[in-house]
């Protein structure tokens, strides 16, 4: 099974206009993954290429159009780019020393790098982003190694170095002459492997672990959602001992067990059939919640939640999918919460729907928003946005939590605290 985009490493390779970060996802990739053109704005919606980097292993490489781009199509150019923000772990900022205004630097070496260049470096600083400073040589007179030693060169890299605080990496984009360096560069960066997981600290080593799953029309036929696949393979990998089984057949799964279980993961819209039915003193928890916590932030969700015993008439809520897919009767967001928050608010609750990257910058006409469990974007993103919801002051919280509330266990279900 291929790693699931979502867990990969993000990389962003940025710069103004014909900076030559196009050719440079080429060289690192060896394909010709991007058009390569002389004329300011080519790169349009952002271009993304997977790879391995031996060490780091699985990667995402995405160039990006301009960020200084002109005209009312530079404008959504660049809010692409900025949309990619979102999802990026690592930034390669790119600069090209050939004395253009457009390439991030200004005509006199001597100078200070572009406004816009150090705009930006404060935008990926500011949202924790880790940066990797290049200064693309391609155009400049002489070979890699004597460009080693170019005073002009010189002025370029400690000007980056005054913004950055780094000895930028010198790569001629064109021919991949440096582009190793980069490799390097990346595998320095902070490690991604002691992040959390997606049970915490809630299972041990030999532990019993029933996980309760429905196999219902949002289930793909023949395959299991990808958070089920996750969470089987993380027991096994803590050694644990995972039993599956459908809601209708847990009863039965549990008569034949010699104990009870150390912990039942249910879907959540199995939370009231699987709290019924449960040994009693059990823990009980959702995938939902789950991934609140591993992708998200289970505390501000679990503040979000709280706010469906307070909201005020004729309710706003957004309801926010992480991925975009064909709606079904039983489709948990845009069905069954909607019909189950109507049933409790009456029909003057007005309800959004928000699929993929499509969540609003402006949040401010809601009374709360409800996130899905976010299988299928990166941690970033979800961080992202709760971090919009409060700067502006709008509560957010997560299906899982949501379902447990409305079954009347909000209290009794276990949360990877």
């Amino acid at each position: 099974m291929k790693t699931p985009s979502t867990e990969r490493i993000h990389i962003a390779i940025l710069g103004a206009r014909n900076s030559g970060k196009s050719s440079l996802i080429n060289s690192i990739t060896g394909q010709s993954v991007s058009l390569v053109s002389d004329i300011p704005g080519t790169t349009t919606d952002p271009v993304s290429k997977t790879m391995e980097i031996p060490g780091l292993g699985p990667c995402v490489f995405m160039d990006t159009a301009g960020f200084d781009d002109e005209g009312p199509l530079g404008e959504m150019r660049v809010a692409r780019t900025s949309e990619i923000l979102a999802r990026t772990d690592f930034a390669i900022l790119l600069f090209r020393a050939d004395g253009r205004p457009d390439a991030g630097t200004c005509p006199d070496p001597g100078a200070e790098i572009a406004p816009i260049s150090q705009e930006w470096y404060k935008i990926l600083t500011d949202r924790g982003i880790p940066v990797i400073p290049v200064l693309n040589t391609e155009g400049t007179p002489g070979s890699h190694d004597s460009q080693e030693h170019s005073p002009i060169l010189n002025e370029y890299r400690k000007r980056i170095k005054t913004l950055t605080g780094q000895n930028p990496i010198t790569v001629n984009a064109v021919t991949g002459e440096g582009t190793g360096e980069i490799f390097r560069a990346v595998l320095k960066l902070p490690d991604r492997s002691s992040g959390p997981s997606i049970t915490g600290n809630l299972v041990k080593q030999d532990d019993l672990v029933l996980l309760v799953m429905p196999q219902d029309s949002e289930a793909p036929k023949g395959r299991l959602i990808l958070p089920q696949v996750q969470t089987i393979r993380e027991l096994l990998d803590k050694g644990c001992s995972a039993v599956c089984c459908t809601p209708e057949k847990m009863e039965a799964v549990l008569g034949r067990l010699s104990g009870p279980p150390d912990l039942i993961i249910t879907d959540s819209q199995a939370f009231e059939k699987v709290w019924k039915a449960r040994p009693e003193g059990c823990r009980v928890t959702s995938f939902s919640i789950l991934f609140a916590a591993y992708k998200g932030d289970i505390n501000a969700f679990l503040h979000g939640v709280r706010v469906l015993d307070r909201l005020p008439e004729n309710p706003h809520i957004l309801i926010a999918e992480g991925c975009t897919h064909a709606s079904s009767i039983e489709d948990i967001g845009r069905v069954k919460i909607p019909a189950m928050l109507k049933r409790r608010f009456g029909d003057n609750l007005r309800i959004d729907t928000v699929s993929g990257n499509d969540f609003p910058d402006d949040l401010s006409g809601y009374d709360l928003v409800i996130h899905c469990g976010a299988c299928m974007i990166k941690s970033r993103q979800v961080l992202d946005r709760i971090r919009k919801a409060s700067e502006q002051s709008v509560p957010i919280t997560n299906y899982g939590l949501v379902m447990a509330w409305a079954a009347g266990i909000l209290d009794k279900v276990t949360l990877p605290l």
